[in-house]
């Protein structure tokens, strides 16, 4: 089944949206309901697996299912994709993210936009966002390669965990960290430590089209 790029980007923008809507507003909720940290983060993780899970199931077969500028840009340097797909495709995830942020607001009866003040920066975060980036995009490599129906959970339980060990959180999404630079709760970074997110994003990815690359590429025997 084929869609055209105008249903492909609508694709890529609610599902970015949702996700967004999903963070933050687990998030929020988490924070209301609970003033342990930890009880809030598990909170916030599980609705984002969950999320991951139905969201690329259902529009994967439409768009791909990226909803992340990180992984558009490794399908671009496999050229799986064009460049200007690809930044049809990361536009459209940016303003969904933003999209996102606005509605979890608007439900929960806060100023549609903030600007966020909280901290994350410092060479720890940048490497966890670079491996918390590098295993996401692995893992839907290895997936695609060696079974694709397993994608949506794959992600879905690999970000989950990956919001626990890394320092960072795990965005592992420069749209998602642009969105959620927007939102002065739980899930806020501020918008000053936006370029290390989101160059180690990048690097992540990159590392992980290298690496998976020669890792998934079959060693064939000559026959004599």
């Amino acid at each position: 089944m084929q869609f055209d790029m105008s249903r492909r980007l609508a694709s890529e923008a609610i599902g970015t949206a949702f996700l967004v809507c999903a963070i933050v507003g687990s998030g929020i909720m988490a924070d209301m309901l609970s003033d342990d940290i930890a009880v809030s983060l598990l909170g916030n993780s599980l609705a984002t697996g969950a999320i991951l899970f139905a969201l690329i199931t259902i529009l994967g077969p439409i768009s791909g299912a990226h909803f992340n500028p990180a992984v558009t840009f490794a399908f671009c340097l496999k050229r799986d994709i064009g460049l200007s797909e690809g930044l049809m495709y990361i536009a459209a995830q940016i303003a969904g993210g933003l999209i996102g942020t606005m509605v979890a607001h608007l439900m929960f009866s806060l100023d549609i936009i903030q600007i966020s003040i909280n901290a994350r920066t410092g060479g720890g975060q940048w490497i966890a966002e670079s491996i918390a980036t590098f295993g996401l995009v692995g893992i839907i490599f290895a997936g695609i390669r060696f079974n694709a129906n397993a994608i949506p959970a794959l992600v879905g339980v690999y970000i989950p965990a990956a919001i626990w060990f890394t320092a960072s959180t795990s965005f592992a999404n420069p749209a998602v960290a642009i969105a959620r630079s927007v939102t002065d709760t739980f899930t806020g970074i501020r918008p000053i430590d936006l370029p290390g997110f989101i160059a180690a994003e990048f690097i992540g990815a990159a590392m992980a089209v290298a690496i998976f690359g020669w890792l998934l590429n079959e060693t064939r025997s000559s026959v004599d």
